[in-house]
This record gives structure tokens, C-alpha cells and sequence, in this order.
């Protein structure tokens, strides 16, 4: 390919870099990245053409294309186009700081209520945040509390329809729209703080998937902490050579279709990992011990590329 080689050598350069670096760690701009480029590596040729296709839609494509320019010039058309999905897996949250998009919903936007539109599905035109859209806050309570209800639309409710239009005849202009928002919330879904929130007779409408919980360090929530172990350098070059570093996901788990059991993983290793020692009952602050952190960092690389691995099987199966 045109221009391979040399984004090769660069890409090897920045490989030894990040070797004798800190370790490189995920659902943050980098973590939704590295889902995107595990998942581009697994699309079928008609399938990237596709994707290839929709994306162009987008109205930030022109901005991604230049990014890739900027960061990595002189890559292969191929290369270009990986790169530029990559991006556009962090356009969900993107728009969250884009003064052109409005926080709707109560609770800073994080929950559908009072919302003018919370269910909406009409593509570019709509310019509301539906930061709701990116979790589903399944509550558990260690303490007997009673349960809150699930709020609705959520990342579960989402991924159905937005699939269920990529299978379907619609317009195009949805199609990008929804495929966009898939490539984001496939991420979100497998980040086990997406799917769970601890209620206690202190906090019986929950944690808010772990945002309450304190750590004893400046800016420091447990859910940050998960949102961010994959690191928080999101450079091209920096990602690319962190992603291929990432373990293979089991084939009989990649199978794995139905979002709602994407969602039960999740929320399981919520309560089996997550909230394990040292967290604890309350609120914190808690420090983190050497090991949790190791054993957190492992399921973050598992979760990450099986996430990848079950979003080009849903792209390479449903998308017309």
C-alpha cells in the first residue's frame, strides 16, 4: 500500500517510546479508539467500504480527516480511513463539549426526565447531548435497600434501535447518524461502571455508576479511575501502538450478539471486580492497592477488545 511503510516506521518508533514509557492504559477518548481500531481490523472488505461511506455524513468528517492529516501525513488511503473511524468513536462524547449541542434532561443532562426529545432517532438535525444515552444504571444494594428503577432510553435501548436501523432500508443520513452513536456506545456498554450503580441507605438513588465513590486523590472518582486505564494520551500515533498491544478476545465471547447480555457482563463484573476490596461500604475515600489496579488494568484490556471484536461482528452482519 502507498505510503505503508512509512507510517509503519513511525508507528515503531512510537511502539519503543511507549515500551520505555508509563503504562499505556481505556473508555475515555483513547479507550473508545482502541475498541475502534481492534473492531476496523476485523471488518470484511464491503463492510469498510460501508462504514467508509456513512462516515463521510457525519458534519465533523472534514475536522477527523484533518486531524489525521495533521498527526499522521502521508498514510495510505487505507490507513486514513482507519483512523478516521477511529476518531469518530469519540463523537458521542465530543458533543458534550461542542457549544452547538444543549444539555437536556435533568440531573446535568445525566438522566431523560424533562428532556425535550430523550427518545429521540432523527439524525445530524437533532442537537441535544443525551448523555443518558452512554450507560444503564442496573442497581444492586449490598444492604438490602430497595431497588430504583432503570431510567429509559438508555445505552441497552439504544444499541437495539440504532442496530435495528443499519439493518434496515432507511436513509443514509440516519444510518451515519446511528452508526456513529454504535461506535461509541458498543464501548461505553463494556466498561463495567456503564452498567451498574451501587445503592446503599445513604445513596438510594445509587452511586451513579461509581461517580460518588471518592478515592484519596485530586480529581479522583471511581469511575474516572475505570474510565481512564487504558491512559489518557490520545494521540494517533500513541493509540495505534497501544492497541496492538491488546490480548485477543476469546472467539466464543466475540460471538456474543445480544447487547443485553453485553450488558449483564458488565454489570457482574461491576459487583465482582469493581466494588471489590479495598472499596468498600460508603463513599471513601479509598486507596487503591497495587493489586486491584493490576487485576482492574486486565479486565479493562479484555473488556476493551472484546468490545472491538463484537462491534465489527455486528457491523460485518447487520449493516446494509
Amino acid at each position: 500500500m502507498q505510503g505503508k511503510n512509512r507510517w509503519l516506521v513511525l508507528l515503531l518508533a512510537v511502539s519503543v517510546a511507549a515500551a520505555t514509557g508509563p503504562p499505556a492504559g481505556a473508555w475515555n477518548d483513547r479507550g473508545h479508539m482502541t475498541v475502534a481500531y481492534v473492531a476496523y481490523q476485523r471488518l470484511r472488505p464491503a463492510t469498510r467500504q460501508r462504514v467508509d461511506q456513512l462516515l463521510k455524513l457525519n458534519p465533523r468528517y472534514g475536522d477527523w480527516a484533518s486531524r489525521v492529516d495533521r498527526e499522521i501525513p502521508g498514510g495510505s488511503a487505507e490507513d486514513r480511513n482507519l483512523m478516521i473511524f477511529m476518531i469518530a468513536a469519540t463523537w458521542a462524547d465530543a458533543i458534550k463539549r461542542d457549544p452547538g449541542y444543549q444539555a437536556d434532561g435533568s440531573q446535568g443532562g445525566n438522566r431523560p426526565e424533562g428532556s425535550p426529545d430523550a427518545g429521540a432517532n432523527s439524525g445530524y438535525a437533532d442537537r441535544l447531548m443525551h448523555k443518558y444515552w452512554h450507560f444503564v444504571d442496573t442497581p444492586f444494594a449490598p444492604d438490602g435497600t430497595p431497588l430504583p428503577a432503570v431510567p429509559a432510553p438508555n445505552v441497552g435501548e439504544r444499541i437495539r434501535m440504532f442496530r435495528e436501523v443499519l439493518a434496515s432500508p432507511g436513509p443514509d443520513e440516519l444510518k451515519s447518524y446511528d452508526l456513529t452513536w454504535l461506535l461509541h456506545l458498543v464501548g461505553d456498554v463494556h466498561q463495567p461502571l456503564h452498567a451498574a450503580t451501587r445503592v446503599s441507605s445513604a445513596l438510594p438513588a445509587g452511586d451513579a455508576g461509581g461517580n460518588l465513590v471518592k478515592l484519596d486523590c485530586a480529581r479522583c472518582e471511581l469511575h474516572f479511575f475505570w474510565d481512564d486505564l487504558l491512559g489518557s494520551d490520545s494521540d494517533l500515533t500513541s493509540v495505534l501502538a497501544g492497541a496492538q498491544k491488546l490480548p485477543r478476545a476469546k472467539a466464543a465471547l466475540a460471538r456474543k450478539s445480544d447487547e443485553a447480555e453485553w450488558i449483564t457482563e458488565s454489570f457482574r463484573e461491576a459487583q465482582r471486580t469493581v466494588y471489590s476490596a479495598p472499596v468498600g461500604a460508603g463513599n471513601g475515600p479509598f486507596t487503591l492497592s497495587a493489586a486491584y489496579q493490576k487485576k482492574a488494568l486486565a479486565l479493562a484490556r479484555e473488556r476493551v477488545a472484546l468490545a472491538g471484536a463484537r462491534l465489527a461482528n455486528l457491523l460485518n452482519t447487520e449493516l446494509h
